[in-house]
């Protein structure tokens, strides 16, 4: 991958991140993997500002769904991620 490629990852990564309640999804999937509805009782937001919010992650590389008969499991996958979320708990 060119410097330009992985700087290009690295800005989508922050991007996504930067806003609070992505970044708050993201910590809490990395400690507990969840649903939609699971993120949307733990945040408290309606359930399409969750969506949204996970399809940004998911499309910036930084989370990954898995299903369970109708509901989808959602998990942190991207390993920068999981290191920056160690570094904020720190």
């Amino acid at each position: 991958m060119t410097a330009t490629k992985e700087l290009e990852n690295f800005s989508k990564i922050f991007k996504a991140l930067s806003h609070p309640h992505r970044l708050g999804i993201v910590i809490g999937l990395y400690h507990n993997e969840c649903s939609v509805l699971e993120c949307q009782n733990r945040m408290c937001l309606p359930q399409s500002t969750i969506s949204q919010h996970l399809k940004t992650l998911k499309e910036a590389g930084i989370i990954e769904g898995r299903r369970e008969g109708t509901t989808v499991c959602y998990k942190v996958i991207n390993n920068f991620v999981v290191d920056l979320i160690n570094k904020i708990e720190e």
